[in-house]
């Protein structure tokens, strides 16, 4: 299809093929031995350049010269075509967005909704369309090059060889940029819609900003129906709280009521021994003399739920010889201090990370003061302390455990109940819940190298050092 256009006029029905035109250059469309057709055109404007425009597929046409007319299947009719100067053919407003996408309009003047068919072509060079451009189904190079020419201003440089009857197809369309660009206008691809680099960065912006706004809302949407503790829940929080607060030396005053040990106590390493390899007995002496209340004190928290209590003898000897080292460097980490670096033991003795190595616990001693500093970010409260304690208490994977399944079933009551209140208190640490699992984690090691520990301990230690109950929990 060949085309030139400068000036285009539409001719009404009654209009003549001997009106006079005024203009320099005219296009008439001539379908070889076939009756003409109609087309639907606009005086294009150098400010608004703008056409929505169906017509048939290669039909040809030619340009007239000045002194002639446009001639149209209603070439019968004569009329002066100066004589419209606004006719009411001439009002009809651009199509909306929405109207554009409607099945009626689309079947009405040649556009495709937004969605692509398959093997959908482009409208100006009829290469496989890529999606909805500028208000016409184009492909990726058409687009581009549209949007170029405008942001740069390009169109008055464009210039024709062979007076604007250039054919526009995927192979030529690069032959001939005025023509391409014509019939970029011509099939109704909007030139206002064209951003220049400022407002595509704005818009950019824009879009990034929208969807960082909708992420953050759907996860305050998600967190708002993340589920807190039913009525039973809260019941056994209330159990689980109590019972920790009950047994918790000291409780919410332990910094005022806390006592330094002496720092010349357990302090300096043990001459040509390796770290933690010695033991300080003077410290180790001081920590014996608080070890049986701490033990005494989980001992009492376990014995509060009543969960536990209706376990068989056996079962609860095993969970608390299996916790107990657990539960007490918890205890210990909560109370870490950072201004002093040291930890309170058992609510009453503070200690720094040399004095408690020295003291006998070696390395597992770096793992607790880690504990320490990593927990003081978690600001937690009682309740959570409690609830930590009681799923390190109902461990259902103790050797000799009978009762495995209740006990793992206590467990996943207690944790469900947790999860809840966390949820409840709206932590805004990121990942609260899963990073103050991995703490459970943490502790079961710190138990573990605690029972490796002790051995040593037995063989650098005198036996009359060691308490009872002491012995009675971490001798196998």
């Amino acid at each position: 299809m060949n085309y030139c256009m400068q000036e285009i006029y539409e001719v009404h029905p009654a209009a003549s093929s001997n009106c006079y035109m005024q203009s320099t250059d005219y296009c008439t469309y001539i379908e070889e031995n076939q009756g003409y057709s109609s087309c639907d055109a606009q005086v294009l404007h150098s400010n608004n350049i703008y056409m929505e425009q169906a017509w048939a597929v290669n039909q040809p046409y030619t340009c007239s010269y000045p002194g002639n007319v446009f001639k149209s299947e209603y070439s019968d009719m004569d009329m002066a075509l100066n004589q419209y100067n606004q006719p009411e053919y001439f009002t009809e407003e651009k199509p909306t967005f929405s109207q554009v996408q409607s099945p009626s309009y689309s079947q009405k003047k040649g556009y495709i909704p937004s969605y692509l068919d398959k093997d959908e072509l482009c409208v100006v060079c009829g290469d496989k369309a890529t999606g909805y451009h500028y208000r016409c189904i184009t492909c990726e190079g058409c687009k581009g090059f549209f949007r170029r020419t405008i942001q740069k201003n390009l169109h008055p440089t464009y210039s024709c060889k062979y007076e604007g009857k250039c054919v526009i197809d995927k192979v030529t369309r690069n032959q001939c940029q005025e023509c391409r660009f014509k019939k970029c206008i011509f099939v109704g691809m909007a030139t206002d819609l064209v951003l220049d680099d400022n407002k595509r960065l704005a818009k950019r912006k824009l879009i990034e900003e929208n969807r960082e706004k909708r992420r953050r809302e759907e996860l305050q949407k998600t967190i708002g129906h993340k589920p807190e503790p039913t009525d039973e829940e809260w019941e056994l929080i209330k159990i689980v709280t109590e019972a920790h607060v009950a047994t918790n030396a000291q409780g919410s005053h332990w910094k005022q009521k806390r006592k330094f040990l002496p720092e010349d106590i357990g302090q300096a390493p043990i001459v040509n021994a390796p770290e933690g390899g010695k033991v300080d007995l003077e410290a180790f002496s001081q920590f014996t003399k608080i070890i049986t209340p701490a033990i005494t004190r989980v001992v009492d928290f376990a014995k509060k739920l009543p969960m536990f209590c209706e376990l068989p003898c056996e079962d609860q000897i095993i969970l608390l010889k299996g916790c107990c080292m657990e539960i007490m460097s918890l205890r210990a980490a909560v109370r870490y201090d950072p201004e002093s670096e040291t930890l309170t033991l058992n609510g009453e003795m503070a200690v720094t990370r040399g004095q408690l190595k020295n003291g006998g616990l070696g390395v597992v001693s770096d793992a607790i003061f880690d504990l320490g500093m990593s927990l003081s970010s978690f600001n937690l409260d009682d309740t959570e302390v409690a609830l930590l304690q009681a799923v390190l208490l109902m461990s259902s994977d103790r050797p000799g455990l009978v009762c495995v399944e209740r006990i793992e079933k206590c467990q996943e009551g207690f944790l469900l109940a947790f999860e809840h209140y966390i949820n409840y208190r709206k932590h805004h640490v990121a990942h609260f819940w899963p990073k103050l699992l991995m703490k459970v984690t943490d502790l079961r090691m710190i138990g573990a190298c605690h029972a490796s520990r002790f051995l040593h301990m037995k063989v650098e230690c005198p036996t009359e050092l060691f308490p009872p109950l002491f012995l009675e929990v971490f001798e196998d």
